[in-house]
């Protein structure tokens, strides 16, 4: 009798043991850890990719040609087609397709330079307008198409006498330096500047007046 009931003890033992799974024994997969490190690496490969991707693709765009003054016509001559990387800036930077008849150019851009929006409009917008002085100095080998200038005036005041020079335009741009003589550093070279239109006025009553003119350049202001 005695070892009957601890046979049926041994049995109900083993059978509870058998029916409690182990700790050793669950599966790893369904361990909660394990899954989120796993959607953590995955994540992480996505945004490494994503960013390769992103620095992979080009978009076209538009850089100057050549020099380009204020108040010029942007043509298919001036500008140069670019892949280049942008990103979310790519909207700022003029674009193939957004080359119209009649767009000007609203600063100077330098040759090789990306033309920003920003930069053009449409020539009834523009406020400045191209005039030719003549220099009475000479002319800076340094300053040539682009280059930002201040133009100076002096009055005569008698027979091969001047007044002292008086600042009359602080922000012309050149657009060409025009030669007389095939040297651009000599005195009596022209000078095709972009000014403002409300220097216009300023500018022909010097000129008419026989002031001497010249250009200064500004710090910085070359190309």
């Amino acid at each position: 009798m005695d070892n009957f009931r601890g046979t049926i003890a041994i049995s109900a033992t083993i059978g509870s043991m058998a029916s409690t799974p182990r700790a050793s024994q669950r599966r790893p997969w369904a361990d909660p850890r394990l899954l989120l490190g796993l959607v953590l690496i995955g994540a992480s490969i996505a945004g490494v990719w994503w960013v390769v991707q992103s620095a992979r693709t080009t978009e076209p765009a538009l850089a100057a040609a050549g020099t380009i003054v204020p108040g010029q016509t942007l043509t298919a001559s001036d500008v140069v087609a670019v892949d280049v990387q942008l990103g979310s800036s790519a909207d700022g930077y003029l674009n193939p397709a957004a080359l119209e008849d009649g767009l000007v150019a609203t600063r100077a851009l330098a040759a090789g330079e990306l033309i920003p929006v920003s930069a053009t409009g449409a020539a009834a917008d523009l406020d400045v307008t191209t005039l030719v002085v003549q220099s009475a100095l000479e002319v800076p080998v340094g300053v040539q198409a682009g280059s930002s200038v201040e133009l100076w005036a002096a009055a005569p005041v008698g027979p091969g006498e001047y007044d002292e020079p008086a600042l009359i335009v602080p922000d012309a741009v050149v657009g060409q330096v025009i030669e007389d003589d095939g040297v651009v550093s000599q005195a009596g070279a022209k000078l095709e500047l972009v000014v403002p239109r409300d220097a216009v006025a300023v500018v022909l009553a010097n000129v008419s007046g026989g002031s001497a003119l010249s250009a200064v350049p500004v710090a910085g202001g070359g190309r």
